[in-house]
């Protein structure tokens, strides 16, 4: 199957609405004018046919959408001026503070705004890896803050590549989960692939899959929630938001795996630590983005005015 189809059955929490609202908000960094534009080209069927009345079709219980995306328009990448924390740079790479809401590379719904248009400007040139994405060896997802490792040419590409694929790299997350995460400490080592039903999401329960393994340790507990420290051993996407919520603990905020909303308006999730030997020089580069202040906030409120 491809592996960019999305295929869902409308379940009760959006009977009733637009397909296109629906779309836009189950299938992540697409816009809906990008949905709707999509809908035009017969990119969407509802229960095998096309939908009557197009964006505007009212989705029902137990319908099967399925939404096949047309392959991408050519993009013509270009270099913006958006203010970047830079947190570490050298003639090979340039390491950035990514904040909430940044989407990482340029796609249909997303032509500008991004990380990669941002380095175009800093940099000038950037190469390597797909030629829509250059110098992006990572992701964080859009609402995920902190750090993010941009290859300036072809080689420290390749380079950075196979030392995250050969799990030479070390990534510490921060999060805050629902509920009291238990054991206060643990290894999460699952298979892992698409949900087997909600297309647009990924499963630790499925029968067959890559393996994904999650390590973390709770640094404090609150009344409902914790703050937990998280060491990613495999980076599969949406890999600590699919092994948290599977445990019945969703992160903070994540409403596509926790059904829930928060003031934060996004997955409490930052990418705190990225530890590696430079690919090129050798030399240990350890790189830390600080707490975002939203999260910092999160937690304090969490701690209550008792606690300091």
């Amino acid at each position: 199957m491809n592996e960019d189809v999305v295929e869902f059955v409308v379940d009760a929490e959006h009977h009733g609405e637009r397909l296109d609202r629906v779309l836009t908000a189950l299938v992540e960094d697409t816009s809906r004018s990008a949905i709707q534009k999509h809908l035009e080209r017969g990119a969407v069927l509802v229960d095998g046919a096309p939908p009557a009345r197009g964006a505007k079709t009212k989705v029902e219980t137990g319908q099967r959408i399925v939404y096949t995306p047309p392959p991408p328009e050519p993009l013509e990448l270009e270099p913006e001026d958006i203010p970047l924390s830079i947190l570490f740079e050298d003639e090979h790479y340039v390491a950035v503070d990514k904040p909430a809401g940044m989407v990482v590379h340029p796609a249909l719904g997303h032509p500008r705004g991004t990380l990669v248009n941002a380095v175009l400007h800093h940099v000038g040139a950037i190469a390597g890896g797909d030629e829509a994405r250059p110098g992006i060896v990572h992701r964080l997802d859009r609402g995920t803050t902190g750090v993010i490792v941009v290859a300036k040419h072809t080689r420290a590409h390749e380079l950075l590549a196979a030392a995250f694929a050969e799990r030479r790299i070390e990534k510490i997350y921060l999060a805050v989960a629902r509920g009291i995460v238990s054991p206060a400490s643990d290894t999460i080592d699952t298979l892992y692939g698409r949900h087997p039903t909600h297309r647009q999401k990924f499963s630790s329960r499925v029968a067959r899959g890559k393996r994904a393994v999650t390590a973390y340790r709770v640094l404090e507990a609150f009344d409902a929630a914790s703050l937990v420290e998280v060491r990613l051993h495999t980076g599969r996407t949406h890999q600590i938001r699919v092994h948290f919520a599977d445990r019945g603990h969703p992160l903070v905020g994540d409403s596509t795996y926790g059904r829930q909303t928060s003031e934060l308006g996004r997955p409490a999730l930052h990418a705190h630590r990225l530890a590696f030997e430079h690919p090129i020089t050798g030399a240990a580069v350890a790189l830390e983005a600080p707490i975002p202040e939203d999260l910092s906030q999160l937690v304090r409120d969490l701690r209550g005015p008792d606690r300091t």
